[in-house]
């Protein structure tokens, strides 16, 4: 697989996770990152890894949140990942996963009840890449906000007990 292709196939989830998660919360892109591979010496090997990312804009409350880690989660296995690795710290905590295809994708957890996703490739195939329209970071892109969650749900950000 090459940059591209890693970069298409990241979005591509990352859309989908958005999408799937009801009702629906605000979102961002983040911006993008590359790595470049090395042989262990400090010399590449013309391969780069390739991430993509979103923040969730929406103020998703301690209370929910279990509720949208489960249904991300679901969500991901429909899609065929595995290799779920879940970290349950009550205040900070993450869900990771793998593709047959070797895509990770990871829901974190901020300090501050911030949500963001992280979807990428290791050492994908050098190669040129293009980006979606409103991609922040980029020099046409979109200035990024600071990523903290100030938009309001009454689903997602309720916390009084039913």
């Amino acid at each position: 697989m090459d940059m591209q292709q890693a970069g298409e196939r990241a979005e591509e989830i990352l859309d989908g996770t958005m999408a799937a998660i009801r009702p629906p919360v605000k979102w961002e892109r983040d911006n993008p990152s590359q790595l470049a591979c090395d042989n262990g010496l400090n010399r590449p090997i013309g391969a780069t890894s390739v991430y993509r990312g979103r923040t969730i804009l929406t103020v998703v409350s301690e209370r929910r949140r279990g509720e949208l880690l489960e249904l991300v989660q679901r969500y991901w296995k429909q899609q065929g990942f595995g290799d779920f690795e879940t970290d349950s710290d009550a205040h900070m905590p993450q869900i990771r996963a793998t593709s047959a295809d070797g895509l990770v994708v990871i829901l974190d957890v901020g300090d501050i009840g911030n949500v963001y996703f992280t979807a990428g490739f290791s050492c994908a195939k050098d190669s040129e890449m293009t980006y979606p329209s409103g991609t922040p970071g980029l020099p046409w892109g979109v200035t990024k906000a600071d990523g903290i969650p100030r938009k309001y749900s009454a689903h997602w950000s309720e916390t009084a007990p039913h």
